[in-house]
């Protein structure tokens, strides 16, 4: 009987241990998992054709092809670290941006938030309104904390905000100071906006100002090449 007992045990054991090791691990970066990342941003993260415009892309606006915006050259670095091109989605919440007062968060981002992202990137701030009092200020400071915090809720993300491309120190200030109050690492990129050759009008002629002053191809790599850099740091600090 005991010796039924000791095999029972031992072939349990063997078996659970098999079924840890059926399961795959999660693509690290140090110890940041890494396996799906979502990117919540703006025309700069993803825009759709619009001709009225002279765009024509389904991607970050104004990068030259789909594989030169920031997104996938991200997602591109991440794979070559973690051996394994991570699974993503993209999302532009400029609706968010211009409407954050009565954006319903957990309603139009119920597939974002399903996604359960190991690593999520909140791109915003250029397209919201002047914020030109302190009743404003106030109200896109708690919406933007509030989405903050949806996002922590849902699964174990790494949350990375970045400031705006074109700089604005009220706007970036308070991406910032929201950030750091949920524990979040927030990227400043505002040196970027301010170099003239990281927008697409310094590489091709672009009909329409505003599609032209968008970041080109060396200003998404600059945006990727930050945000990596961020999220790599994140990682081995962790480790330590």
């Amino acid at each position: 009987m005991k010796y039924v007992l000791q095999l029972t045990v031992f072939l349990l054991v063997s078996h659970a241990t098999v079924q840890a090791a059926d399961v795959p691990s999660k693509p690290k970066i140090g110890t940041l998992a890494a396996g799906k990342v979502l990117y919540l941003g703006n025309s700069i993260t993803l825009h759709g054709p619009a001709p009225a415009i002279g765009w024509t892309g389904n991607w970050g606006m104004a990068a030259s092809v789909k594989e030169k915006d920031y997104v996938h050259l991200l997602t591109a670095e991440i794979g070559k670290v973690t051996g394994a091109k991570p699974e993503i989605k993209v999302r532009n919440i400029a609706d968010f941006e211009r409407g954050y007062d009565s954006f319903d968060i957990e309603k139009e981002l119920k597939d974002e938030l399903h996604f359960q992202a190991d690593l999520v990137v909140v791109a915003i701030g250029e397209n919201v309104a002047e914020l030109a009092n302190d009743e404003a200020r106030d109200k896109f400071a708690a919406a933007f904390a509030k989405l903050l915090s949806v996002l922590k809720d849902h699964g174990q993300p790494t949350i990375f905000v970045r400031s705006s491309f074109w700089p604005h120190e009220i706007k970036d200030g308070l991406l910032r100071k929201a950030s750091a109050e949920a524990g979040i690492t927030f990227v400043d990129i505002s040196k970027l906006g301010r170099d003239k050759s990281n927008a697409a009008s310094s590489e091709r002629k672009i009909e329409h100002a505003g599609v032209a002053g968008h970041p080109g191809d060396k200003g998404m790599k600059a945006i990727a090449d930050e945000l990596f850099t961020a999220i790599r740091r994140k990682g081995m600090l962790a480790e330590r």
